[in-house]
């Protein structure tokens, strides 16, 4: 669903010109240069998290298993930051279902608990399995998954049947496969798979240890890869960065449809608000891990460090230049400021949240239906978003781009079309 908002938006506050024009294509490779950051530091931290997965493959243990778990909430930190380039970039989103696809049903890939059922209507591979099951049909074709490939798993599984919950990689499918389910529901801890259901010989459990070594192997090379394209598409001679830099005004425009979809329709709404409507857990985006409250953290800071043009890497260094905000303030100073006020008021809401995690409340755990306090942290930060977006849309008229087109939800737009 999308909004469109027109440039109905007066602008508020004169002010003076600066004595110089700040150039559209300052702030658009300032921001391609951000992206070519945050996707290196994205790719350098899924080959580490890769690192960590061998080395436990190799040795497993809980020792190694829990270092693998770390690796992969270590490498969520700037992939987060980088969705902030969706939506707005179409090289970015037509790929990002490979990395960062969700929800999931995680029954196509091993095994999970009786209680989550079979095979359904809506999709018919819920309950695949393919780590036990060698052999299945697919559209009334045998399909031979004798051996785990990265075909297999991105080209024949991947949205099989056409279902958008059939994910088979990225960072959500290594998720499970780290953790497992999580079944606590709004109660407290995250999913516990056991080390040795990576173990050799008799001390296997659950069976099918090495199908399920050999599908986490693969699931992180594929990450490593797609991570590896699209670092190259915003390289100096990149596809992505072309795309920004060959009309300054849609540049801008992307830079604003990235910003003001991933507030609204998916962060506050998608991620946020439907969790809160329906209190279900199954509505975390890191449901297994109980990651959920640092991922939407960092998608604000996201938001944040393009609509300021700085971003600081993992190895501490900064990133920054000619940023949106200067573009904005050239021609209203009042709408930049408050966008930045507003953008740091929904940072804040969502510390928040990561604190309160930290302090023995999880995210699923606020989405419990009489945890007044939890829904009231989540919908503190969901008001922060809509607020913000209402500025993105000043700004857009303050730098008098025709129209953008925004992600929308139900729950924000029409609630009660989520109970139907």
């Amino acid at each position: 669903m999308t909004r469109t908002f027109l440039s109905a938006f007066a602008a508020t506050t004169l002010v003076a010109l600066p004595a110089f024009a700040l150039d559209k294509t300052d702030v658009l490779t300032n921001y391609a240069n951000i992206a070519a950051a945050k996707y290196e530091d994205s790719l350098i931290t899924a080959k580490a998290l890769q690192a960590e997965i061998d080395a436990f493959l190799a040795a497993p243990s809980a020792e190694t298993l829990a270092a693998a778990r770390n690796a992969w909430r270590v490498s969520r930190v700037p992939y987060m930051q980088s969705e902030v380039y969706r939506f707005g970039n179409p090289i970015v989103d037509d790929w990002e279902g490979r990395v960062n696809a969700w929800p999931l049903d995680e029954g196509l890939i091993d095994y999970v608990d009786a209680t989550y059922g079979g095979a359904s209507d809506e999709n018919e591979f819920a309950a695949l399995n393919v780590i036990a099951n060698p052999t299945f049909s697919l559209s009334g074709q045998e399909i031979d998954a004798t051996s785990i490939t990265g075909s297999l798993l991105s080209d024949t599984l991947q949205e099989a049947d056409g279902v958008e919950a059939n994910v088979a990689t990225g960072y959500h499918a290594i998720e499970f496969l780290l953790w497992g389910q999580d079944l606590n529901g709004t109660d407290a801890g995250a999913g516990d798979r056991p080390w040795t259901d990576y173990a050799t010989g008799d001390g296997c459990t659950n069976g099918n240890c090495d199908r399920r070594a050999d599908y986490l192997r693969t699931a992180a090379q594929l990450l490593v890869e797609e991570l590896g394209y699209m670092t190259d598409q915003w390289t100096t001679n990149g596809d992505a960065r072309a795309a920004v830099l060959a009309d300054p005004a849609a540049g801008v425009s992307m830079m604003l449809t990235g910003m003001g979809s991933l507030s609204y329709g998916e962060l506050a709404g998608q991620r946020m608000k439907l969790g809160v409507l329906l209190n279900d857990p199954e509505e975390e985006h890191d449901c297994f891990s109980d990651n959920t409250h640092f991922s939407h953290y960092y998608d604000g800071v996201g938001i944040q460090n393009v609509y300021l043009g700085s971003y600081t890497r993992i190895d501490g260094s900064v990133v920054s230049g000619a940023s949106l905000h200067d573009l904005v303030a050239q021609t209203d100073a009042g709408i930049a400021g408050q966008l930045s006020t507003d953008i740091a008021a929904s940072v804040a809401d969502l510390n928040a949240i990561v604190d309160a995690a930290q302090n023995g409340m999880a995210y699923d755990m606020m989405l419990a239906r009489d945890n007044a306090q939890g829904e009231a942290l989540i919908l503190g930060a969901v008001d922060a978003l809509v607020v913000q977006t209402r500025s993105i849309e000043r700004a857009v008229a303050a730098l008098n781009l025709t129209s953008i087109d925004l992600e929308g939800s139900d729950s924000l737009d029409a609630p009660d079309a989520v109970f139907q």
